[in-house]
């Protein structure tokens, strides 16, 4: 049995789809160092002059320990510094480094993290998130998928994340080339 005239279209949009994001992926990775991941957190970071990490992990939903590895390869890059928080030092601060807002200002702005700034017609929004759930159950990756939860997107407030910038960010931080604090590397 042959596919059908839709079930072609909907394959050929798929394969276009998944080729631009890992033409582009290559080019950052061949440009700048990074990963599509590392890139998106890095543009979040940039969203708040810094973050302590907890605040960091509850915005984004991430695990701690993929969270801590995406922070040690920013940092081993030059692009952001961790630095224990004076006030409480079980807690670590992190910010984009000058060089770091330098490259998210550079790289284009492309992928989801590009809803977070740009704005977009509610309605294709609507579709757009219909096309990717259907797409994720369609082409059989629910299992895969995990929690539909793990990037926040909205800027409306979240009460488990303070809209206050944190006193210690006024704090020199560590040198770039310093080693990530246990707590980035998903030890509490």
């Amino acid at each position: 049995m042959s596919p059908t005239p839709e079930a072609l279209a909907a394959i050929r949009a798929w394969y276009r789809f998944d080729r631009a994001i890992a033409s582009f992926n290559r080019q950052l990775r061949s440009q700048y160092g990074l990963t599509g991941e590392q890139l998106s957190i890095a543009r979040i970071l940039g969203e708040s002059d810094c973050w302590s990490l907890s605040e960091l992990r509850q915005r984004l939903t991430m695990h701690p320990a993929t969270l801590g590895q995406a922070l040690a390869r920013l940092q081993a890059h030059g692009l952001v510094d961790i630095w224990p928080d004076q006030a409480d030092g079980r807690r670590r601060m992190v910010r984009l480094t000058d060089q770091g807002r330098e490259v998210i200002g550079t790289v284009p702005l492309v992928g989801p993290v590009r809803l977070r700034t740009m704005p977009a017609d509610p309605d294709q929004l609507a579709l757009l998130t219909q096309a990717f759930t259907l797409a994720v159950d369609i082409f059989g990756f629910a299992p895969y998928a995990g929690d539909p939860r793990v990037i926040d997107t909205s800027h409306q407030h979240d009460p488990a994340v303070p809209e206050s910038q944190p006193e210690s960010c006024d704090q020199a931080p560590l040198p770039s080339n310093s080693t990530v604090p246990n707590q980035a590397k998903g030890k509490s």
